[in-house]
């Protein structure tokens, strides 16, 4: 039953994400099919070497016995597929018992496919995934390896920040070892900005608002956003109620203890419905991705985007320069009287409870988590390492900066990794229906929260 009841609720999230492609917002194409899971490399033999005549042969070398491990992840393209590639060579150059087969899968896709593999018998031996109430989603449904032995084998709490620990663990076991942190806030082009006449970045939303309108006067648009996959759109009704109703709000919202009718969302939907009425937003953020945005911004075009650490790795690969062609501001404080957090992520590595090729997968797992292995994962793909024994100068004064503010600032995960995967989809749709028409905020509201009554049972 239990099994029946996890299969019929993956096809439903499967559903629900198919159907909000065909709403008035623009949202990602169909999952792909599930990669088929390769099989495990037979051991072969080298044939004997011939040997001249009245002279013993002798036999070759027997070819170390080599199973395959299975590694799917979301790490595709410009977040990061080049430098997962770079590890996971270097293991098999180092681990010739093993060989590694990466089935890559795009970003929005994987969401809705690996609870498919998981819910079809057909798991990788190892995946990324995200930590917060997506791992618990799987976690629930005994899908997952607990990890406590490993964890205790390798010394991790040495090796991990003990306020990472947390995202880690769940029902009161490890189960999601972290990979890398990211933390959300603006990234700016200093050079539009100043073109503008601003030179001193605000921290009040007085100095916000007054920054923008400097900037549209110039003939910039403020800000950047490439809602085309609805998630980048999250964090900004992520801030904005953190910033209006404070983050114990925030988080009884997540959990299904407060109401998506309240007064307290309506009052960060009128406040994001403002900015755009202002025009501060480049004109059609669903028709773009986050990288469109994010050379928007290259380009003075717009003068910043509310994104994660991971935009640095990508303008590195572009050749842009950090101090120089883009910088780091926090999202401001709206209401003094709240408690200032910070929004991001966690991505982890995560093990099923079926793997095939347990010890492969955990010996790759104890790789990535190598300090050369972090700083070549954190420096590529612009990240801040899991391992807090990386050389910190791996990082660019961007990304150091980043790190310093974390360091002082309470951590909640974004939107759509701190509530359930099915409220994640009605969420999301909310978001980005805002960026078509805020005018119908309210409307939003109130399918929000039948959503929400559907996924909590109110």
């Amino acid at each position: 039953m239990k099994k029946l009841v996890w299969q019929l609720l993956t096809l439903t999230i499967a559903l629900a994400f198919v159907l909000s492609a065909c709403g008035p917002a623009a949202t990602p194409e169909a999952p792909a099919a599930p990669a088929a899971t390769a099989a495990p490399a037979q051991p072969t033999a080298v044939p004997p070497t011939a040997a001249p005549t009245a002279v013993p042969a002798t036999a070759a070398p027997t070819a170390v016995p080599q199973t395959t491990v299975n590694i799917t992840h979301y790490f595709s393209d410009s977040l990061g597929k080049k430098w997962i590639s770079q590890l996971t060579d270097g293991f098999g150059a180092a681990n010739p018992q093993f060989k590694v087969a990466d089935n890559t899968t795009g970003h929005e896709d994987f969401k809705t496919q690996i609870l498919v593999m998981l819910a079809g018998n057909n798991p990788p031996d190892i995946f990324s995934y995200w930590a917060g109430a997506r791992t618990q989603f799987v976690v629930d449904a005994n899908r997952l390896m607990p990890l406590d032995d490993w964890w205790t084998a390798n010394k991790m709490d040495d090796v991990i920040p003990a306020s990472l620990k947390p995202l880690a663990t769940y029902n009161g076991k490890i189960y999601a070892v972290p990979m890398n942190a990211h933390i959300v806030g603006f990234f700016y082009n200093p050079k539009a900005m100043a073109k503008a006449g601003i030179t001193t970045m605000p921290t009040t939303w007085t100095d916000f608002l007054a920054m923008c309108d400097k900037l549209k006067a110039a003939g910039i648009a403020p800000f950047a956003l490439g809602s085309k996959n609805q998630w980048p759109a999250q964090y900004w009704f992520d801030y904005l109620v953190s910033r209006t109703a404070g983050p114990d709000y925030r988080t009884q919202l997540m959990l299904g203890k407060a109401a998506y009718t309240d007064p307290q969302v309506g009052k960060a939907l009128e406040t994001w419905k403002m900015l755009i009425d202002k025009g501060y937003f480049y004109k059609n953020a669903n028709a773009y991705d986050w990288t469109d945005a994010a050379d928007q911004v290259a380009k003075g075009d717009a003068a910043m985007t509310l994104m994660g650490t991971w935009i640095t790795g990508y303008w590195d690969g572009k050749g842009l320069k950090a101090g120089t062609d883009y910088e780091f501001m926090p999202f401001p404080s709206i209401d003094p009287a709240i408690p200032m957090v910070v929004h991001g992520s966690i991505d982890a590595w995560t093990i099923p409870a079926d793997t095939h090729n347990k010890d492969g997968a955990l010996a790759l797992l104890a790789w990535f988590l190598k300090p050369e292995s972090q700083a070549v994962w954190a420096k590529g793909q612009g990240a801040l390492a899991a391992n807090k024994n990386t050389d910190p100068s791996i990082y660019n004064p961007v990304m150091k900066e980043a790190a310093d503010y974390l360091a002082k600032t309470n951590f909640l995960s974004g939107y759509d990794l701190s509530t359930t995967p099915p409220m994640a989809v009605g969420g999301l749709n909310m978001f980005a229906l805002m960026m078509n028409d805020p005018s119908k905020y309210q409307d939003y509201m109130k399918q929000t929260e039948d959503v929400a009554k559907q996924v909590f049972k109110k």
